[in-house]
């Protein structure tokens, strides 16, 4: 899921930070990342940010991506992306494939054409294997063969996810050794990689991607009560907002719970209830608890990253003067 409502953007004044304009000689390649879990407000920095520094927003959510996901995925406002370029929102239908690999490409290529326009990328999202694929750079392997994937799955449904888990293990014992039997699509991505190229997955990993900038990751860190009633607040306002509207279009349009864009919190608890499986206050409570959770999940990812620079964070109006400071450290980045 996305983060921070549209209104908590508007409470921030773009006028508190001073604009930062840079000559050509002091364009250095620094790429901000702004990161941190759903619901701390990493939209309403970035936006900061951007205004200050003349810059373009890339969306590392993994669902901002897909078209018709809007509600649920707390995308920028049409208003906010008229204000500032953003990338890798609404690109996608929700069934068409789109992984971290695809992302960490695509991306190191909309970097090279912000850069050449002389502005500022600033990557902002939840999506932690995506940032990771962006700048540091893995390689993924062949994109996807329809013929073999669909026969994959056909065999895991009918043999059982146990099988071809052992004959990863056979053809590729050190991406075996990472998954559990309930990683099904990385097992089944594993396999094709495997049939298309007849190279183990875990070897074409070890190509090493040539990074032509750096990182200056920002993390948004908010103590853990306070997160988790941003979340309930803000499951709230998607429901007011018209979420289940949103998922009934999604169904009417031929989409359902095996769209892997809506195997998402959110998606799933609104199609349980609009299937009769649940209660309109069942879905409420699950769709906060599942978003906390998830919430928990990317903290504990993030954290591992030591060169995530953490801000703390007690009211939405602090976000200026983190902005600020932010610029600084982007003019001094040694610093």
């Amino acid at each position: 899921m996305g983060i921070a409502p549209a209104r908590d953007v508007a409470r921030c004044s773009f006028q508190s930070i001073p604009l930062y304009s840079r000559s050509p000689k002091s364009m250095k390649k620094i790429v901000l990342c702004i990161v941190g879990p759903t619901g701390s407000g990493k939209t309403a920095l970035a936006l900061l940010l951007a205004k200050s520094l003349g810059g373009e927003i890339i969306s590392a959510d993994s669902r901002q991506v897909y078209k018709h996901l809007d509600i649920g995925t707390a995308k920028p406002t049409k208003a906010q992306r008229r204000e500032v370029k953003h990338y890798f929102i609404d690109e996608l239908e929700p069934d068409e494939i789109f992984n971290a690999g695809d992302f960490g490409r695509k991306g190191r290529e909309m970097i090279d054409d912000i850069f050449q326009r002389r502005s500022v990328p600033i990557v902002v999202g939840g999506s932690g294997l995506y940032i990771q694929s962006l700048i540091d750079g893995f390689f993924q392997g062949p994109s996807a063969d329809n013929e073999v994937r669909h026969r994959l799955y056909e065999r895991l449904h009918a043999e059982g996810v146990e099988v071809l888990l052992s004959e990863l293990r056979k053809i590729d014992p050190a991406s075996a050794a990472r998954m559990l039997p309930s990683n099904t699509r990385r097992i089944v991505r594993a396999l094709e990689v495997y049939e298309l190229t007849g190279v183990p997955l875990s070897e074409l990993q070890k190509e090493k991607i040539q990074i032509h900038f750096t990182p200056l990751m920002i993390g948004l860190q908010w103590d853990r009560r306070v997160l988790y009633g941003r979340i309930n607040r803000r499951v709230d306002v998607m429901l007011e907002d018209g979420l289940l509207n949103e998922v009934r279009k999604l169904t009417e349009l031929g989409y359902s719970e095996e769209t892997n864009s809506l195997q998402t919190v959110g998606y799933q608890e609104a199609l349980s209830h609009l299937r009769g499986e649940i209660s309109y206050d069942t879905m409420v409570e699950l769709i906060k608890r599942n978003t906390r959770r998830f919430a928990k999940r990317q903290l504990t990812w993030f954290r591992r990253e030591k060169r995530i620079r953490w801000f703390s964070i007690d009211d939405e109006q602090d976000f200026p003067s983190i902005a600020v400071k932010i610029v600084n450290m982007y003019r001094l980045p040694s610093t």
